[in-house]
């Protein structure tokens, strides 16, 4: 199967916390960072996941947001630090690739965010996701 979804990250489930409708699924990336997914209850348990389980978890880059500075008081619980390796910006969008530990992210956010952001290659920032915006594949 071929996606368009191009942050596909491989990982491996620490955990699965079942709830009524939802699951929360944690994952540690091959690059060692804590990734977490929140998925409905059936698809955990049609994917059989279970701590051990090797998984792919799949991001679109218009849902990866970025920042450059230290960040509080949010609920979004992925953050994973890196470094800005690529930008290619439009009238209206920029195309943000980051390098992440073992992994590269890329981020698709507004011209003017990225201007904003004083974003060029070379940044560091973090790559902020909210684990609702996560979805896991299994080989």
């Amino acid at each position: 199967m071929s996606l368009s979804i191009r942050n596909q990250l491989p990982g491996t489930v620490t955990s699965v916390t079942p709830g009524e409708a939802m699951a929360t699924v944690s994952v540690r990336l091959s690059g060692g960072q804590d990734l977490t997914a929140a998925i409905t209850r059936e698809s955990a348990e049609e994917l059989a996941l279970a701590p051990g389980a090797a998984v792919r978890a799949l991001v679109k880059s218009t849902e990866v947001a970025l920042a450059t500075g230290r960040v509080d008081g949010l609920s979004i619980r992925n953050r994973l630090p890196g470094t800005v390796t690529a930008l290619t910006t439009g009238a209206a969008m920029a195309s943000v690739a980051v390098a992440v530990e073992g992994a590269e992210l890329t981020a698709a956010i507004t011209r003017k965010a990225a201007d904003d952001l004083d974003l060029a290659v070379g940044s560091a920032v973090v790559a902020l996701i909210k684990s609702t915006e996560v979805s896991l594949a299994t080989a």
